[in-house]
Parts: C-alpha cells; sequence; structure tokens
C-alpha cells in the first residue's frame, strides 16, 4: 500500500501528529509513505504543539512544489492522499480543480485515478462555500471526514482525543488498526 500524507496550514496540527505516529508504528515500509507539507502548516505546528518534531518523521518529505514526486502521477500507484488537516482554501482548489501545488495536484491524481482521497476537513462553522466545495469533492469520489472526535471511548487526554478521528481515517485508508468501536467495551 502506498500513501501520500498532506499537511496543510489548517488549524489542528494535533491530528497530522497523532496520524504521524500511528503511521509511524504501522507494519508498512518507511518508503511507501510520503508526506508533504504547506508552507502555513509547518508554522502551524510549532505554534500549536511548540516543537518541530514534523521534521523527525521516517517517511520521505517532498517539497510542496515538487511536481515529480510520485504520488504527482497516477502512473506512480499510489493508494490513498489523506490531507490532514485539510484547510478550506486547500479544499476549494481541489473542489475547482485547481493544481497549483503537489497537495491539489496530488489530490487531482486520486480523484482521476479513482483512489481513496481523505480531506480531514478543520473548520468551524462551515459556510455555504464550505459545503458545496466538500459536496463536490464527495461527487468526485473524494473523502470528507471532519475532524470531530468521538467521545464514547473515554479519551483521557487531547491525543487520545484526537486518536479517535486518526483511528477512522486509518479505517478509511483500508489500514487496520486496533481502536475502540461502538458497542465494545
Amino acid at each position: 500500500m502506498k500513501i501520500a500524507v498532506a499537511i496543510s496550514g489548517a488549524s489542528g496540527s494535533i491530528y497530522a501528529k497523532v496520524l504521524l505516529d500511528k503511521l509511524s508504528h504501522i507494519a508498512l515500509p518507511t518508503d511507501q509513505i510520503f508526506l508533504v507539507y504547506s508552507d502555513n502548516a509547518k508554522e502551524v505546528w510549532q505554534h500549536e504543539i511548540g516543537n518541530t518534531a514534523y521534521k523527525d518523521y521516517p517517511f520521505p518529505v517532498k517539497a510542496k512544489n515538487d511536481f515529480y514526486a510520485p504520488f504527482a502521477s497516477g502512473s506512480a500507484g499510489f493508494d490513498t492522499l489523506i490531507i490532514c488537516p485539510c484547510s478550506m482554501g486547500t479544499l476549494a482548489r481541489i473542489a475547482g480543480g485547481i493544481s497549483n501545488d503537489l497537495i491539489t495536484r496530488a489530490a487531482d491524481v486520486m480523484l482521476k485515478e479513482r483512489k481513496k482521497l481523505i480531506c480531514v476537513v478543520r473548520e468551524t462553522p462551515y459556510n455555504l462555500l464550505h459545503l458545496r466545495n466538500m459536496t463536490t469533492v464527495t461527487e468526485a469520489g473524494g473523502i470528507i471526514c471532519p475532524a470531530t472526535p468521538s467521545f464514547y471511548s473515554k479519551p483521557q487526554s487531547i491525543e487520545e482525543v484526537a486518536a479517535t478521528v486518526i483511528h477512522r481515517v486509518l479505517q478509511l485508508a483500508g489500514i487496520p488498526i486496533p481502536s475502540y468501536s461502538w458497542g465494545s467495551e
């Protein structure tokens, strides 16, 4: 399974951190998981999490304008792109078919190849344009997975709260991960 993870500059770096932590511990070769960060993603991470640990993950990182990155082409056979968090600006560009950077190009590739595009949108409240862009991406084959945590697992920390969303994202991507499921103890 080949996965690309894009991190945009939306608030919610904790979701990206938990996602990368989980992917680091899953039995997938690290050369099958690629990362790309928007410029703002790094700044928001530093502000919200207070460190530069985004540099410490074992996955190859591609520049946001590197259109030679493997996941910029359908011929590379990537299975999934997870945009986490996904800003409303990134979502709008995807919905409009604007491939002006590696994140939006990779999203376009996933949609045209009928592969999984999972957008972990992080905004509240939604305006009508946000909702229409979510509808457009959904109708094109993407999955909108709002960063809306669940609480039936009784999370005890902010990372556990974020993990309720990330476990769902990984399930949507087809990556088995042990996690709480409704009705279990």
